[in-house]
């Protein structure tokens, strides 16, 4: 339901809504038509499509930025969901995106894979960016409506948002992981953060893990009077965290933390996978790589954390060794653009680059390549079509929250062929427990899981396969936004909430 806000300005949305979502992303994307027309279509990222459902059927409103700096846009509805915009200056984009999200909060975040910069104008960005998030979401929030703030680029906006308006419910989800308290105790503004996200009423991690984590960050942190911690029992997410706090808010609230594992829309993955337009053009890939016996697949974003390197020198060992023949075996690198305005991601690139010319100059053949490196971001039917075509998928990443391409690979293989080498330090891997389970780090351990993979039997892959599948197709995306809004509400009924 909606109500209306007769104080709105220009630029403001004049409607309420029972159900908002917060994220530093719009679900829909600007596309340029050749006349030179414009429209928006709707994201093909999994957050948008496990939401959809429930914006259609909560009248929901979606808070965020629309992609373009130094641009103001109206309020507008696009199919069954009311979108309102957030403007960033290109300053912006500069100080709380590039700088304190990604260049601070997201190297931190993953253990230091990268050293995090810590500046001052950085921070004082992000708090006003998150401010503004939440005085935009105040404004179009119905008296008791349910608020779902979105990662780490919005961890203050819990608090700020009950400060303006505690009669509203605020669950937040973290995207990445949280890393434990002596690497999170770095950060410099370590309490403001904690007690940004002490503002919602329930915290979602993707792994049990990542909730310990921030329980013990807020607990140490934080400090006693701040809050308290039980344990409660749940048996769909083991055990939950749950604090006491009462960090300058209007009033005191249980903040519950608990995993939930997101996931991937099976059912567009499966049938595209049976699609035989889709089939063919997997078949299609094999034979332009000239039929190799096997082939690799490595599917990132071009980021530190994903473990290519790591990859890329085990392959090149096991080439070296002769355990692997250029004749036999082709690696297939994909390397989707991302953040080519940083230095660090600049130098990744090039450095990546460099090893693939360096591998592919000593192994190559007239008619056969080692790797084939391909970096560009690819339509979802030809993501499926290579998941098609790879004998292995490596998911070698140093550190992820979840790591969805696992779950991609897995679904798309409906014949129960194929095998998975995972890393242990991905949030997939407390749930695809039947991959070659490997420590990146070590690369002796990484080529053997690379060779157990590539000579795995014929029943033991479907074994293990099937296992997997059943899993994923058990804990799809749909399942997971249910699961985060049915504890959600669970929590609001308990605490017999405020509501006015």
């Amino acid at each position: 339901m909606h109500a209306e806000d007769n104080s709105s300005t220009a630029g403001e949305s004049s409607r309420q809504f029972d159900f908002v979502v917060v994220a530093n992303r719009l679900p829909v994307d600007r596309v340029v038509d050749d006349d030179g027309g414009a429209h928006w279509r709707r994201s093909p990222g999994g957050l948008v499509t496990a939401l959809a459902p429930v914006m259609q059927g909560a009248d929901g409103a979606w808070v965020g930025w629309h992609g373009a700096p130094d641009e103001t846009v109206e309020p507008f509805t696009h199919g069954d969901t009311d979108i309102v915009p957030v403007a960033l200056s290109t300053e912006d984009v500069e100080l709380y995106y590039e700088g304190f999200s990604n260049a601070t909060l997201w190297p931190l975040y993953h253990d230091v894979t990268a050293r995090p910069e810590f500046h001052r104008t950085w921070w004082d960005s992000y708090r006003r960016v998150n401010r503004r998030f939440a005085e935009a979401t105040a404004k179009v929030a119905a008296p008791g409506a349910t608020v779902w703030v979105q990662d780490y680029q919005l961890q203050l906006v819990p608090r700020l948002l009950r400060q303006i308006r505690p009669d509203v419910t605020i669950g937040f989800f973290n995207h990445i992981p949280f890393p434990p308290p002596e690497i999170f105790a770095q950060l410099p503004w370590r309490r403001e953060v904690l007690e940004g996200l002490l503002g919602a009423d329930l915290l979602g991690f993707q792994r049990t893990s990542d909730a310990r984590n921030f329980v013990r960050a807020a607990l140490r942190l934080t400090g006693a009077s701040s809050a308290r911690v039980t344990v409660e029992g749940k048996p769909q997410t083991g055990k939950s965290q749950s604090l006491m706090v009462d960090p300058g808010l209007p009033t005191a609230h249980l903040c519950v933390a608990e995993a939930f594992p997101i996931s991937i829309d099976v059912g567009q993955i499966e049938a595209l996978a049976k699609d035989p337009a889709v089939v063919d053009r997997a078949r299609q890939i094999r034979h332009e790589l000239g039929n190799p016996r096997t082939i690799l697949l490595g599917v990132d974003r071009l980021d530190y954390t994903k473990g290519i390197r790591h990859r890329l020198k085990a392959f090149e060992e096991l080439l070296a060794d002769g355990d692997l023949t250029v004749e036999e075996a082709c690696l297939i690198q994909v390397a989707s653009p991302s953040r080519e305005r940083v230095d660090q991601y600049r130098r990744l690139r090039e450095e990546i680059e460099g090893t693939v010319g360096h591998i592919n100059g000593a192994f190559d053949t007239l008619g056969r390549t080692a790797v084939r490196y391909l970096h560009h971001s690819y339509p979802v039917e030809e993501m499926v079509a290579l998941y098609l075509a790879a004998d292995v998928m490596l998911v070698t990443a140093l550190r992820d929250g979840m790591n969805l391409v696992a779950k991609e690979y897995v679904t798309a293989r409906v014949d129960n062929t194929g095998a998975l080498v995972l890393s242990e330090f991905t949030g997939a891997a407390d749930q695809l427990k039947q991959a070659f389970l490997v420590n990146p780090h070590d690369i002796d351990g990484l080529k053997s899981a690379i060779l157990a993979a590539t000579t795995v039997s014929r029943p033991d892959a479907a074994r293990r396969m099937r296992s997997m599948r059943r899993q994923v197709f058990t804990h799809d995306v749909q399942g997971w936004s249910t699961a985060f809004l049915d504890r959600l509400s669970d929590l609001t009924r308990a605490e017999g909430h405020r509501h006015e």
